[in-house]
Formats: structure tokens, sequence, C-alpha cells
């Protein structure tokens, strides 16, 4: 119980942090329970589930405030939603599956620091349908495998390639990592349903840190100190991952 009131108030932190700047929480989730020794099979399906509250708030609050662009966000959707399916219908041994997310962690981790003070602008000119089909292919199934949405590798790709500017980039990635955590998880449940009897705690702490962080970021970005932040806890959940 203890255990489960800890992750509540983690939960609602991170959703709080991540929504900030577009991004719905997953990674930010499976390092607190990484570090809280929740069981794997738990892991990927509550990160999933909370994840799709978040990215559904941060896509509504990101689009009103115009920071969205459909003509960028459906072509890399067009593969990610199937294979993030695909994805969640597979199940890797737990001693593989720690080891992936754990490196997940950590690329997640390096990306937040690197792009800490990261705001470029770009126009927004959609890649080719031959680069952003199986980018989204490869991102939807390691999504439904891990349990991240995939807006931590979608979004760096977008900025470095400056198709978007920063607030644009947080719409379409929140956009994102709602679709494929919707398919992951469909793929995940008709495999092997289970969730965790905490569930509904969980689900209003991430939907008020959600609602917070989305209504900040959508009216001014994320600061450095944030992302720093995140980056550090990852590196922490993401090595305790990869040690065990």
């Amino acid at each position: 119980m203890m255990d489960d009131a800890v992750l509540t108030v983690l939960f609602f932190a991170t959703a709080l942090l991540y929504s900030i700047v577009g991004h719905a929480g997953a990674s930010g989730y499976l390092a607190a329970m990484a570090v809280m020794g929740t069981a794997p099979a738990l892991m990927r399906p509550t990160a999933l589930t909370l994840n799709i509250l978040v990215a559904t708030i941060a896509t509504i609050r990101f689009a009103r405030a115009g920071c969205f662009s459909w003509r960028l966000f459906w072509p890399f959707v067009v593969l990610s939603v199937p294979f993030a399916y695909l994805g969640g219908t597979m199940t890797l041994p737990v001693p593989m599956y720690r080891k992936v997310v754990g490196a997940v962690l950590l690329y997640a981790a390096y990306h937040l620091f690197r792009r800490a003070g990261d705001s470029r602008s770009g126009a927004v000119d959609a890649p080719p349908p031959a680069v952003s089909f199986p980018l989204g292919g490869v991102i939807g199934m390691l999504s439904g495998l891990t349990g991240v949405g995939g807006g931590i590798f979608l979004s760096p790709v977008i900025l470095l390639m400056r198709w978007a500017d920063a607030k644009v980039t947080a719409g379409v990635s929140a956009a994102f990592i709602l679709v494929n955590s919707i398919a992951g998880l469909l793929g995940h449940l008709g495999a092997r349903p289970s969730l965790h009897g905490s569930m509904a705690a969980w689900v209003a702490a991430v939907v008020a840190g959600g609602a917070i962080g989305s209504h900040l970021g959508a009216k001014r970005f994320a600061g450095p100190t944030i992302r720093r932040l995140l980056a550090a806890i990852l590196v922490l959940a993401g090595a305790k991952l990869m040690i065990q």
C-alpha cells in the first residue's frame, strides 16, 4: 500500500513535468515503477494506460493553442499504429525486457539533456513518405514492445530536421503518443490482460498532473531545468534496470 501511494505521487509529478514538453510520461512512469520494484508484467500496460490519458489532454491543449500540424502528423502514424499494436501483442523475457526498457530510459535521458535549451524554429515542411512511413513503423514497434508512446524518439528527429518549431513538435508528439499508446495497449490486453489494482488512483493523479502541465506547456515552453531534472531521474532508473 505504501509503495502504491508513493507511485501515485510520482505519477502525478511525472505527468505534470512531461506534459509541459508535450510528452505523456511513459518513460517517467516506467522509471518510477523500476525504482519501486513493480513487476515487469504490470509495467507496460500501466505506462500505456496512463500515457493515453495524459496524451489526450496534451493533444487537446496544444491543438487548441495552434501548436499542431496535421500535415506533419499523419504520415508518421500510417505504419506506427499497426506496428505498435503488433509490438503490444509480444512479450519479451523479463531479463530482456528490463535491458530494453533500461536502454530506452537512458536514451530518453540523453535526448532530454541534450535538447534542454533547444527551441529551434523551422517551417512545417513534412518529410516525404519514404522517410516518415518507415520511421513511424520502427518507433511504433518499439512503443508497443516497451510501453512508451514513441514521442521521445520522434520529437528529436523533428527538431533535428527542422520540420517544426518546439511547440508544434510538442503538439505533434502528444498526438503521436496518444495513437501509439492506444494501439499498444489494445495489442497487450488482447494477448494477456493485466492491470494494477491501484489504477484508479493513478488515473486521477496523472489526469490532474497532465491538465496542469499541458496548460503550462501550451502557453509557454518548458525551461531547460525541467528537462535536465527529468534526464537525471531517467538515468537513475535506466541504470537500475540495466544492472538488475
